[in-house]
């Protein structure tokens, strides 16, 4: 039997759908006639998904996967999950490459790209460093995400706070409920520290 694997890193592509659609039709498209799938990041080992289907395939099945790196995120991971479903008889085909072969140009070649994949991702990774070490060095950076109010409304808003309840004070002002409450806290803390 045919099995498609598909896999998207965050839930912010599951909720988009399009990562996990287009994986969904491709292997459906490349023959596979059932799917599992995961939403994990790909450089978590916990795929439940994943690991069931391993379970399932047996002699004569057919693994399909879009990308070699949807496979493994390793060279480790990937050669031995590799020769784990070569051993059970079980030809694995990665779309963008091909089938991969049981024979040892086959495994040399499925290496080598699950090298140039690990490669791939690691240079990633280090661009995303070296671009937050430049960020920082600016003096204007500020970490985590932008701020969505000025002080000056937080204020107005834990000012309101003394004669409005806070539903009401979120219905003036926009500001949520949780916003104010910690802003209130900090605060708080801000006066304690002078005093």
């Amino acid at each position: 039997m045919e099995y498609g694997y598909c896999r998207v890193s965050t839930n912010g592509q599951f909720a988009h759908g399009s990562s996990l659609q287009a994986q969904e039709e491709a292997v459906t498209k490349a023959g596979a006639k059932k799917i599992y799938k995961d939403v994990y990041t790909g450089t978590s080992k916990d795929r439940p998904n994943f690991q069931e289907l391993l379970n399932v395939l047996s002699q004569g099945d057919t693994l399909i996967v879009t990308k070699l790196d949807r496979f493994a995120r390793s060279t480790i991971e990937g050669t031995k999950i590799i020769k784990e479903l070569f051993e059970k008889g079980v030809t694995v085909k990665i779309l963008n490459l091909g089938t991969i072969e049981n024979t040892p140009n086959g495994r040399l070649i499925f290496n080598i790209f699950m090298s140039f994949a690990e490669f791939e991702r690691d240079m990633i990774m280090e661009r995303t460093q070296e671009g937050k070490a430049i960020a920082k060095q600016r003096p204007d950076y500020k970490e985590g995400r932008p701020k969505k109010f000025k002080k000056a409304q937080i204020h107005h808003a834990l000012d309101l706070l003394e004669t409005h309840s806070y539903k009401q004070v979120e219905e003036l002002t926009g500001i949520s409920a949780s916003t104010l409450t910690r802003a209130k806290r900090k605060r708080k803390q801000e006066i304690n520290k002078y005093n």
